[in-house]
């Protein structure tokens, strides 16, 4: 009889063994890229989501005074939490006074947007209280004020140089005795919190933005 060579049980059984560390090896990597593609996709959605959410809060406040320069950029006392809320008052088409109102709801986390609208006869109608982002940690506002009447942003802490130590907070100009010319917004959002696993490796992202009113900084002669 001729020589029969087979495979042995020890021999099937180390290929089984190889095989298995190649496909858990292949498997392991496929859901690293997988969770990377996923944590790329919640980062670049919460950088949209906030840019967004700023701009159309940056939009309404550069309204502010608008057609009348004497209107008033008026600060509530906020509804949550420390200086996280504004109203914006301006005129439209010198018939109608708008006061947009933002503010983060405790309860849901969310950045509202309200529009008041008042006719010349006095006539008022509250828009509805709009979400424009959601899952917000944080919302605070800082204003820059012009206290010597000249139409730019005091330098408070006199170093010739705006930066963020000149803003002051909601309490400062609240009562309308100093003229408010900028706003600083910082505005802080996270993940969706569908998947717990990907949302932990997507860190807060916080968007601070300035704005000059340009309507308040026109001097009255």
């Amino acid at each position: 009889m001729g020589n029969r060579k087979g495979i042995s049980l020890i021999e099937l059984l180390v290929v089984l063994i190889i095989s298995g560390i190649v496909v858990g090896g292949i498997y392991r990597f496929f859901i690293a890229q997988t969770q990377a593609y996923s944590v790329q996709d919640q980062v670049v959605e919460v950088q949209q989501n906030i840019r967004s959410a700023m701009e159309v809060l940056l939009r309404d406040l550069r309204m502010a005074g608008y057609y009348d320069y004497r209107t008033p950029i008026r600060v509530p006392i906020p509804i949550v939490g420390g200086d996280s809320s504004v109203t914006i008052s301006y005129q439209y088409s010198g018939t109608s006074r708008h006061s947009v109102a933002y503010w983060r709801d405790g309860n849901t986390s969310s950045l509202i947007r309200q529009v008041t609208t008042t006719t010349d006869t006095g006539a008022t109608t509250a828009g509805p209280a709009e979400v424009i982002l959601e899952n917000v940690d944080g919302l605070l506002f800082t204003y820059g004020v012009d206290q010597d009447g000249n139409g730019m942003m005091d330098d408070r802490n006199g170093n010739n140089v705006i930066g963020g130590d000149d803003y002051v907070s909601a309490a400062t100009v609240t009562g309308g005795s100093l003229k408010v010319v900028a706003v600083r917004v910082a505005l802080t959002t996270r993940a969706e919190p569908v998947n717990p696993d990907i949302q932990k490796m997507v860190s807060p992202r916080t968007l601070i933005s300035a704005v000059t009113l340009r309507n308040q900084c026109l001097v009255r002669k």
